[in-house]
């Protein structure tokens, strides 16, 4: 009796592993449906350039957001040496510094809560994101981590001192955090990641 509640058990359990294979397989075509949608509205921005602060700018009058990274924002203070400094303000010149040198070049389909343009931007053959996380103004965020190791190992930028990651300062300071994941793609990948990466195991197992 005992062999058969398990095997009852053992086909159970195939069965849920059964239903979880094709939720993904589902969940994964309708991600790339999505996303190939989406490509198809593609755009790329190019000419005149206005930098709001270290990821965010306006380009051909289209407001953009850096995509694959969060920097300070304009009014976060950031420390040094044991002392207060405008990381904000230094991240947006960081910005500036970049986009000053050569034409700039957006590309993107996707949007996020505020209607911004999530975009990748080149100047003069140089990925502008990358870049910032390489100087240490911005931190990587879903793009970038091997750069980002790379900055805070050198102590570069915001790297050399204390400070609040952007997310959390806009938390404390503006009621909420704007995240560059709110369309259905974003939300549904990082879902996705963290089943296969087993991220969040921990609580679960707790509340069981």
């Amino acid at each position: 009796m005992s062999g058969r509640r398990h095997t009852r058990r053992r086909g159970s359990r195939r069965i849920r592993l059964a239903d979880l294979a094709l939720t993904l397989l589902l969940l994964g075509g309708i991600a790339l449906l999505v996303d190939r949608l989406q490509w198809l509205s593609s755009e790329t921005l190019t000419g005149a350039v206005i930098v709001h602060d270290g990821d965010t700018l306006t380009l051909s009058g289209e407001r953009i957001r850096l995509k694959g990274i969060d920097a300070p924002e304009y009014n976060q203070s950031c420390t040094r040496d044991g002392q207060n400094y405008a990381c904000g303000r230094e991240a947006l010149r960081a910005l500036q510094r970049l986009v000053v040198r050569a034409e700039v070049i957006c590309e993107g389909y996707e949007r996020d809560r505020y209607e911004r343009l999530l975009a990748r931007c080149m100047v003069d053959g140089e990925d502008i994101g990358r870049a910032l996380v390489e100087a240490g103004w911005a931190m990587a965020y879903g793009d970038y981590d091997a750069v980002e190791a790379e900055a805070r190992r050198g102590r570069r930028g915001i790297w050399a001192g204390g400070f609040d990651a952007p997310r959390d300062w806009r938390a404390a300071h503006q009621g909420e955090a704007p995240s560059q994941d709110d369309d259905l793609l974003g939300r549904l990948w990082e879902q996705i990641r963290q089943w296969f990466s087993g991220e969040g195991q921990g609580t679960q197992d707790e509340a069981l």
